[in-house]
């Protein structure tokens, strides 16, 4: 019954087949159909899980409570039931913006479910500090968080085009700009918030599982520096920059994304 819950909480999805399990966690604003160019590709020889953060996509958002997700820590404990849930062990967890330090979080709570993390565009603070820059002023923040308050659509209309980049190819922008308005504005308003002024730097030294970040050009969300910045924080990681351009390289390059997992997990990892 509790795995049932569960499942159904997250709409957790199981694709394709094998002994090893990769699991794909989506950032704010999305859900899991966003890996629809990636997932597909890993069915052949894996496991393929996917799941819809509560209040995303076709989660149950009857279960979504504020005081649950006021921080990153909730995500990551229903990432963990869902690891218990399906007895995972020395899974790979591939998680975008958010979802990366989300499945870092993850990791550390319970040792051995998650073996291997792969961090697109990953952000252990989006504002900036002294010696560190995040890519936001506190001002920047306050601006966008009102602006989902007052008028979301607006936001995602602005939001869209400006973490996609590939001006060249617009579909790109609207395609994210339908995701972002299918979800429930105010429970997107505080998963912004949370993650937006989150702050997990001081975790990032506890993940010991190998870790690959890629990091994409031109990334107005979690610019270059940031991905170094996590790679530094990781003793066991290895930093991985692409040719794509934006914060959504899973979208606009899904092909060269696929190659730098299968080649990580393949050539580094041996699996």
């Amino acid at each position: 019954m509790l795995k049932d819950k569960v499942m159904q909480r997250n709409h957790v999805t199981i694709r394709g087949a094998g002994e090893r399990t990769i699991v794909f966690g989506h950032g704010l604003g999305c859900d899991q159909t966003v890996w629809e160019r990636v997932a597909p590709a890993f069915e052949s020889g894996w496991r393929v899980v996917l799941f819809d953060h509560v209040g995303s996509g076709r989660s149950d958002r009857s279960q979504y409570r504020p005081s649950d997700y006021d921080s990153l820590d909730g995500y990551a404990r229903d990432v963990i039931e869902i690891a218990d849930a399906l007895d995972l062990r020395d899974a790979v967890f591939v998680g975008h913006s958010v979802s990366a330090m989300i499945g870092a979080l993850a990791s550390i709570g319970r040792p051995g479910a998650i073996g291997t993390l792969i961090m697109i565009g990953p952000s252990p603070r989006y504002l900036n500090a002294p010696e560190y820059r995040g890519g936001y002023d506190r001002e920047d923040i306050e601006e966008l968080l009102a602006m989902m308050e007052r008028n979301y659509k607006e936001w995602a209309k602005y939001m869209a085009p400006a973490s996609m980049k590939n001006m060249d190819r617009p579909f790109l922008a609207e395609e994210l700009e339908e995701r972002l308005v299918s979800n429930d504005p105010d429970i997107m308003r505080q998963f912004a918030e949370v993650t937006f002024l989150s702050d997990v730097r001081d975790r990032l030294s506890q993940v010991t599982v190998p870790t690959l970040v890629l990091q994409a050009q031109e990334d107005s969300v979690a610019p270059a520096e940031v991905g170094e910045f996590v790679h530094k924080q990781i003793a066991s990681s290895t930093l991985r920059m692409l040719a794509a351009k934006g914060h959504n390289p899973h979208i606009s390059e899904p092909e060269e994304t696929i190659r730098e997992i299968r080649r990580y997990l393949n050539d580094e990892r041996g699996i």
